[in-house]
Parts: structure tokens; C-alpha cells; sequence
């Protein structure tokens, strides 16, 4: 009589167990659906911080910046849903696909989380538009300035006065040269270098001021003072420059780009092929 009950009742709980067929089909679909959008939306994520990166414009990067986190909601929300889809259907290996992506998936944000913030300062961007910019204004009113001005005494200084000004622009553009290098650069290194030879060229260039201001005429005076503010602004611009090129926030983010964060990625990429090729294989039989 015990031995009857206990069969009965062993036999009523996997009757209880069986999901109706419509059911079992219907969670093997969303299994599916979930985890083909699932990579779908980590193209997307991955897309849009790239091209956060690469952007050139304050706007731009802050608007792909913006989608890459959508995506990335996306991502949660689909593995919050089909982790218990998989659950129920009893796919060990498929689950353990699905744990392992959301163990990859934490680190790429995280890293990700941190290309973004900087590609959206840009101040390596910034830095190369002061420098094309206001600085380049400012050097060639340096120059004009300077040309306008003539010596006391022509017949005897008229070509040393040309030679003088002559440095002092080379100088000037001597600086402007390095700014490119230095905004593009890595290396802190290699950027106090190129700091120390603008350093020079500054020094060259109050020197030859010096130097043009004796030979100046009365009436030239006022433009070597309107040379020697325009000087100064210059090198006020190029100390901005220095400072935003010094952060290299876009050089940062487009190395960690390439570097970790592509091989986190594929990582990523990996377990949810193997995850949707897993699904895939499963047919209605093997939830039964």
C-alpha cells in the first residue's frame, strides 16, 4: 500500500514537472530571439563607442557616447530576461554560456565606461583646434606687426633688421611645428622634450625682440609693442595647448580602444556565437 502511494505520488509530481508542448516551443524561441539580440545590440554598444572616439566634434562624441550606453541597457535587459528562459529549459551549457558573457560583459563596460568619459573631454581635439586657430591668428599678426616695423637708421641696419625679424617668425613658426607632435604624442617623456624646444624658441624670440627694438625707429615703436602683445598671446595659447595636450584624453582612449578593450570584445563576441550556435542545435525534442 506504501509502495503504491509513493509511485502515485512520484508519478503526479513529473506530470506536474511536463510544460505543456506549446510552452516549452514557445520558451526555446524567446531563448533564441533574446540572444541573436543580444549580440546584436553588443555590435551596436561597440559601434557607437568607436565611433565616440573618432569623433570630431564635442557633440558627436557625447551623442555616440550617449548610444553606446543605450546599448548597453539593452544588453542587461536581455540577459535579465533570458537567463531564466534557459533556466527553465534546463540548458546547462547554454547557462553556463550565459554566465560566462556576463562575467566579460562586466569588464568590457567597465573599461568601456572609461573610453568613453575620456573621448568625450577631446582635449587632444581641442588642443589641435587652438592651435589651428587662434594661435595661427596670432602668429601671423606677430609677423605683420613686425614687418611694419623700420630701423632708425635703414641704409646701415636695414638688412639686419630684416635678418632679426626674420628669426623671430622662424622661431614662432619653430613653436607652432611642435604643437602637432605634442598633441598627437603618448609619451610624457617625449612631450617634455618638445616643451623644452619651445621653451627655446620663446627664449630665441624675447631675445631677438631685444635686439629689433634698438634698432627700431621712434615711429616703429608702437609696433613692436603691438608685436610683443601679440608674442605674448601666443605663447599663452601655446600654454593652453600644452596643458589639454597633456591630458591626451583622446590619445588615451583610442589606445585602449585598440588595445584591451578589443580583446575584451572579442571575448564577448566569442561566448555569445557559442551561446547562439548552442540554441540553435537545440530542437523541440531536447526540451521535451
Amino acid at each position: 500500500m506504501l509502495r503504491s502511494i509513493v509511485a502515485a505520488s512520484l508519478m503526479a509530481s513529473a506530470v506536474a514537472c511536463v510544460k505543456p508542448p506549446d510552452t516549452v516551443l514557445q520558451q526555446l524561441m524567446d531563448a533564441r530571439r533574446l540572444s541573436a539580440d543580444l549580440s546584436l545590440q553588443f555590435t551596436k554598444t561597440e559601434d557607437a563607442s568607436n565611433r565616440a572616439v573618432m569623433a570630431d566634434t564635442d557633440a558627436a562624441s557625447i551623442t555616440f557616447a550617449r548610444e553606446a550606453e543605450q546599448a548597453t541597457h539593452a544588453i542587461q535587459k536581455d540577459v535579465a530576461a533570458v537567463e531564466p528562459v534557459v533556466s527553465s529549459l534546463g540548458f546547462s551549457h547554454e547557462a553556463e554560456l550565459i554566465e560566462e558573457f556576463n562575467h566579460q560583459f562586466d569588464q568590457y563596460r567597465a573599461l568601456d565606461h572609461k573610453i568613453l568619459e575620456l573621448a568625450v573631454e577631446n582635449t587632444n581635439l581641442k588642443a589641435q583646434r587652438l592651435s589651428f586657430g587662434p594661435a595661427q591668428e596670432a602668429a601671423d599678426t606677430f609677423r605683420r606687426s613686425l614687418e611694419a616695423v623700420v630701423p632708425a637708421d635703414p641704409a646701415r641696419d636695414g638688412w639686419r633688421a630684416k635678418a632679426l625679424i626674420a628669426t623671430a617668425v622662424m622661431n614662432v613658426r619653430e613653436i607652432q611645428a611642435q604643437h602637432a607632435p605634442h598633441i598627437a604624442e603618448p609619451s610624457d617623456d617625449e612631450m617634455t622634450r618638445l616643451e623644452k624646444r619651445m621653451a627655446a624658441c620663446e627664449t630665441e624670440v624675447r631675445n631677438t625682440l631685444k635686439a629689433i627694438a634698438g634698432l627700431a625707429s621712434a615711429s616703429s615703436r608702437s609696433q613692436i609693442t603691438a608685436a610683443s602683445a601679440d608674442f605674448d598671446r601666443f605663447v599663452g595659447i601655446t600654454e593652453q595647448i600644452v596643458k589639454l595636450s597633456r591630458q591626451n584624453t583622446n590619445v588615451r582612449s583610442l589606445a585602449l580602444s585598440l588595445g584591451e578593450k578589443r580583446t575584451l570584445a572579442a571575448a564577448c563576441e566569442s561566448s555569445l556565437r557559442a551561446l547562439q550556435d548552442g540554441l540553435s542545435t537545440r530542437d523541440f525534442r531536447a526540451t521535451r
